[in-house]
């Protein structure tokens, strides 16, 4: 069982950063694929990022591309998207998840992702 927690969420103005982590709690030591998506209100739950359990192979919605990087520290049981150049249409309720049945692709539907954390919220403001 894989426990996931997110971090990082706050308010901030347009052009701004912000650090989301992840951390996750495993006695099993399974590998896993993490992935980041998010939710505006009244809007369905959208992909932003994943990486693989190596951190070898990543992927990124377009619309944030250039502007987030996700990253993992596999010492630390943390994956990290940082947000920067944020736009207003960037706030939502940001998820992280865990795929631990294929740790080594990289997916972009929530439907394979077997865990997922509380959700931290992202407001940015023009």
């Amino acid at each position: 069982q894989v426990q996931l927690v997110e971090t990082g969420g706050g308010l901030v103005q347009a052009g701004g950063s912000l650090r989301l982590s992840c951390a996750a709690t495993d006695r099993t030591g399974s590998a896993y694929a993490g992935g980041w998506f998010r939710q505006a209100p009244g809007k369905e739950r959208e992909f932003v990022s994943a990486i693989s359990w190596s951190g070898g192979s990543t992927s990124y919605a377009d619309s944030v591309k250039g502007r987030f990087t996700i990253s993992r520290d596999n010492a630390k049981n943390t994956v990290y998207l940082q947000m920067n150049s944020l736009k207003p249409e960037d706030t939502a309720v940001y998820y992280c998840a865990a795929n631990s049945r294929f740790p080594d692709i990289v997916v972009r539907t929530g439907g394979e992702y077997n865990y997922w954390g509380q959700g931290t919220q992202v407001t940015v403001s023009s």
